[in-house]
């Protein structure tokens, strides 16, 4: 199965109904997708009730791809909010136990600071093992893990490790970029997720909030095209592929999504209801 959907929900306008409340706007973007990156759980480790409440406004087949809080990845800068990382692992866990069932993977996604050196492999074995049987994809974001000669040698690791591959699909902008490795690594699960091509955007624009500039990109046909056989090859080689757009900087994560739905002519029947147009 190849289940479409974006990184967040509530960003998205062109979704929803004109001035729909915030505690609305899951509910109602499940009538269009069947799954969804949990982008605040970056933020901060969400209460349960966050999570039971999402889980209630959903449909029995949808899944959650839970982003990994920050401070296990790295990005937080300063000490974390815990006694030791081991109790802020078993904290994010915990905050887990809601999604049952409609859990599909925690995303772990490091930092561009995070390159392929001994003490970085020994953490992210510790990772995985602090996460147990939670299905956990790995995402980099240094060039140094995929050069050529180190290529193979990752993905076996993560192979071994038992990590799902997030596969990007992104500028090609130096050491902070990825290429795109169209490697399963199981017969089970697989994460792509669309960052956009934005180069001059992807690395921090002087004067700019990132936020508005990085993932400033709307795909066109022909690359969506590619990406829709693309994805069909990679669901010949696995159960699920999970593809999530990410280039919201310009609201055009949800129209691209829609498209590649249509490019790929997938009717998904288990959604939720959506809102009747007035006419």
């Amino acid at each position: 199965m190849i289940s479409i959907g974006l990184t967040g929900w509530g960003d998205h306008d062109s979704l929803y109904t004109p001035n729909l409340p915030a505690r609305e706007k899951l509910r109602e973007y499940a009538g269009y997708f069947p799954t969804v990156e949990v982008d605040s759980s970056f933020y901060a480790i969400q209460p349960k009730q966050n999570a039971t409440k999402w889980f209630n406004d959903t449909p029995e087949t949808f899944k959650f791809i839970v982003k990994a809080y920050q401070g296990m990845t790295g990005h937080m800068r300063g000490p974390i909010p815990f006694k030791n990382k081991t109790e802020m692992f078993q904290a994010f866990i915990q905050s887990l136990e809601p999604y049952e069932h409609k859990l599909a993977m925690v995303l772990f996604q490091f930092p561009p600071w995070f390159d392929c050196k001994r003490e970085n492999v020994t953490y992210l074995r510790w990772c995985k093992e602090q996460m147990g049987e939670t299905p956990c994809a790995l995402e980099f974001r240094h060039q140094s893990w995929f050069t050529p000669e180190m290529t193979q040698k990752t993905l076996d690791f993560m192979k071994k490790e038992g990590w799902i591959h997030s596969i990007c699909d992104e500028p090609q902008a130096g050491l902070s970029s990825i290429p795109t490795i169209l490697d399963t690594l199981n017969n089970e699960n697989v994460l792509v997720r669309f960052h956009g091509r934005n180069v001059h955007g992807w690395n921090k624009v002087k004067g700019q909030d990132w936020r508005e500039v990085r993932y400033l990109y709307r795909y066109n046909k022909q690359e969506l095209e590619q990406w829709a056989e693309n994805l069909k090859e990679l669901n010949k080689q696995c159960d699920n592929v999970y593809a999530v757009f990410n280039n919201n900087s310009g609201g055009d994560a949800a129209d691209n999504a829609k498209e590649m739905i249509d490019l790929l002519g997938i009717e998904y029947d288990d959604l939720a209801p959506r809102q009747l147009d007035l006419f």
